[in-house]
């Protein structure tokens, strides 16, 4: 079953479920259609393999969190044909494809050509939480540790954070752990992660992520929340190229 009969099917089982699946179809085409939309919606999604997910659109900009991980993706959206979009990471890959129907395809490295998803029910909001200095620090040592694990060695993570940055740095820390477990489990995983052994976080106007001088360094830009920092595939990316 496609996954627009699948929300169609799931809004007629469940009156009650109707009403979500029409405002999320609203939001995700208010733009392409230029409708005035109260506010854009949110909701939680189970694929065909079995992966939940939240989408939620309340944001200034789209994000998505699976449930089985910390990170939060950006998405970026972009028209396709027949009036769809299509919701790309920050490496410009696609994540997520919309409808104007209402369907949805969610793509992955297991599923390059897509799987559809169909509406669970509403989610929380993703959001950036204000975090205290020592929360930030706690937050920065387990990202380190988890680090150290996958690298088998040492990885000093250290930050120049202000009120301002902090929360997000603390997520940056996060999100880089993640890229390191994953650098790890690669078959030359070893030899590239002998190239740094140090992780800094700093402040600026563009996030990025730079890999010299055997220190991994990452720009946050707390002016533009959690789309001010890398995702981890693009720290992947970064820390993989040659």
């Amino acid at each position: 079953m496609g996954a627009a009969l699948v929300v169609a099917a799931i809004a007629a089982a469940h009156p009650a479920s109707a009403g979500i699946a029409d405002k999320l179809r609203e939001g995700l085409f208010k733009q392409h259609r230029g409708d005035e939309v109260p506010g854009p919606p949110l909701g939680r999604y189970v694929s065909e393999e079995g992966r939940t997910f939240t989408l939620d659109l309340t944001q200034p900009v789209p994000m998505l969190k699976f449930d089985d991980s910390p990170e939060v993706y950006v998405l970026l959206p972009s028209p396709a044909p027949r009036g769809d979009v299509i919701y790309k990471n920050d490496l410009g890959e696609p994540v997520l494809r919309a409808t104007r129907v209402g369907g949805f395809t969610l793509f992955s490295e297991d599923r390059p050509n897509g799987e559809a998803v169909s509406l669970a029910g509403g989610g929380a909001p993703l959001r950036l939480l204000p975090m205290s200095p020592q929360a930030v620090f706690e937050r920065l040592a387990q990202a380190s540790l988890r680090a150290s694990r996958a690298a088998h060695r040492p990885m000093l993570f250290e930050a120049e954070a202000s009120p301002a940055s902090s929360s997000l740095i603390a997520d940056a820390a996060t999100v880089t752990s993640l890229a390191i477990i994953r650098l790890a489990q690669r078959a030359d995983g070893r030899n590239l992660l002998a190239r740094f052994n140090r992780v800094r976080f700093e402040e600026g106007k563009k996030a990025s992520a730079q890999l010299k001088g055997g220190m991994l360094r990452i720009v946050v830009a707390p002016s533009q929340g959690l789309a001010g920092r890398p995702s981890s595939d693009r720290i992947l990316k970064v820390a993989t190229a040659r």
